[in-house]
């Protein structure tokens, strides 16, 4: 659960970021991509974490 928030929130931040800098629609899909992939690694990350402080 917590990697498919990270995922929703990276691709938004990544949206936002690209609108802010005026980018065109390509820029919005790699930027969205490009935070999704962050974000999801952090959330795997997070995910792991949590397991290991849980056992």
């Amino acid at each position: 659960m917590i990697i498919i928030a990270g995922l929703v929130i990276g691709v938004a931040l990544g949206l936002w970021q690209a609108r802010r800098r005026g980018g065109s629609g390509f820029d919005l899909a790699q930027y969205g991509a490009v935070w999704g992939i962050i974000g999801a690694l952090l959330g795997m990350a997070a995910t792991i974490g949590a397991e290991r402080l849980l056992m």
